[in-house]
């Protein structure tokens, strides 16, 4: 399952906002650099669909804040 996600890095706190079944907008503290906020983005998605982080892969959107992800159930 594909999905996309709007970053939003160097949030006060950390959440989802589901907009509908495949677009989310996902907050995280961490910045931008040296790919901390993927990961924490990452981590608050496999939380959120309750899965593995390795079951998350970062298909396009590395250093844009419009993100694709694979989720692998």
């Amino acid at each position: 399952m594909k999905i996309f996600v709007k970053a939003k890095p160097l949030a006060k706190e950390e959440k989802i906002d589901k907009v509908d079944e495949i677009h989310f907008v996902v907050a995280v503290k961490e910045p931008p650099i040296k790919g901390a906020a993927n990961r924490a983005i990452i981590k608050v998605l496999a939380e959120y669909f309750n899965i593995s982080v390795t079951q998350i892969n970062l298909i396009s959107g590395f250093s844009s804040k419009e993100k694709i992800f694979e989720i692998i159930k």
